[in-house]
């Protein structure tokens, strides 16, 4: 009997599979569904809390570890990192105490939504840019094989494990230290700068890569949390691209799969992400909630590119009729008689407060009406 992790593979490698591969990222609505921590300021070396095991029960497809790095990072010695937990666990101030400049950001946890929303940006002034350009470009990396291995082996033949590669330049600054809004005006305010800055950011990140590429790792999940609203092709192509089309050259001449995590607006974005070289567009969400049908993300992306995902987050509750959640699995599913370079998965991912049958309902849609 094939295996989930085999169906994977086939379509990465071209092949077509028996059928449809199905897998879930269920590292946000298991920690919710189970009131577990979710730290940021640490990363665990255990295998996932049960994770894996309630993958392996329920047979859903795994591919993403929770709360885990593959590797360690070093900063420069003239760098003072710290990261504080107020005593109630419910704020975290990251701080870079630079010769040329001290910033903090921090993150605020909301227990209604299982999140931490953003506390404050670090960066507000262009000194403040440059100093975050001296501690994050001069970082180093190392490998912990070990994380690997132990989470591979624990996963089984039940999938694969995509490993986090982390944010380009540009997705840190608008993701952790300066958001979209600050961005955008420091574009046109400091451009040269700007420039200086992701460039040298960049160059540290392309040290991760060579790191990685050397690696035993086989899947690599990329992304800013792409949306082409926010990092348009002409905007990606001018602060991301590089970075990007470098990155995933490197893992691809050593023998690596690279999906990039798109999960947001998709038109425009997925042709982008596969013109820069990716094998697959992560976390597509069609309509309701996108902007393209599955029809229209074939479409654009080209029968060659692998979509992953499928089923919007808003489908997963239970507030939605079973019906019309059912209807989006199957008009994914639909997806395979144009091309087998398809995975079904959830739009980004499977929500807090998701309905759990729906799960199992996808499950076995898949299993009867995803064969080839």
């Amino acid at each position: 009997m094939t295996t989930y992790r085999e169906r994977i593979l086939d379509v990465y490698q071209g092949r077509t599979p028996d059928r449809v591969p199905f897998m879930l990222d269920l590292s946000h609505w298991y920690l919710h569904k189970n009131h577990l921590p979710w730290d940021l300021s640490a990363r665990t070396k255990a295998v996932g809390d049960g994770l894996v095991e309630y993958h392996k029960k329920n047979e859903i497809g795994f591919y993403l570890p929770t709360n885990s790095s593959f590797y360690s990072v070093q900063y420069p010695t003239d760098i003072n990192v710290t990261v504080a937990k107020e005593d109630d666990g419910k704020k975290i101030v990251w701080t870079l105490d630079t010769p040329i400049g001290k910033i903090s950001r921090s993150r605020i946890w909301h227990e209604t939504t299982y999140s931490w929303a953003i506390g404050n940006w670090g960066v507000r002034n262009e000194q403040d840019l440059l100093a975050l350009g001296h501690a994050l470009g001069g970082r180093t990396y190392q490998l912990l094989p070990e994380q690997y291995r132990n989470w591979t082996d624990a996963v089984g033949d039940m999938g694969v494990v995509y490993v986090s590669a982390g944010y380009s330049a540009m997705g840190e600054l608008l993701n952790y230290w300066s958001g979209i809004e600050s961005i955008m005006y420091a574009a046109v305010d400091w451009p040269e700068t700007l420039h200086k800055v992701v460039d040298q950011i960049n160059a540290a990140l392309l040290g991760l890569i060579d790191v990685l590429a050397a690696s035993p790792i086989q899947y690599f999940l990329m992304g800013d949390n792409f949306s082409s609203d926010v990092q348009p092709p002409h905007f990606f192509e001018t602060w991301s691209k590089p970075y990007y089309a470098e990155a995933i050259r490197r893992l691809k001449a050593a023998d690596k799969f690279v999906a990039v995590h798109i999960d947001g607006q998709l038109r425009g974005s997925l042709s982008m992400i596969r013109d820069a070289g990716a094998d697959c567009a992560d976390a597509v969400t069609p309509a309701p909630m996108g902007d393209l049908t599955p029809q229209q993300c074939r479409e654009e992306a080209g029968n060659d590119f692998i979509l992953s995902g499928g089923v919007p987050p808003n489908l997963w509750l239970p507030s939605v009729e079973i019906e019309e959640f059912k209807a989006s699995v199957m008009r994914w599913l639909e997806l395979r008689k144009i091309s087998p370079r398809l995975i079904a998965n959830a739009g980004d991912q499977v929500p807090p407060c998701a309905d759990e049958d729906r799960i199992k309902i996808m499950r076995d849609l898949v299993a009867e009406y995803g064969r080839y």
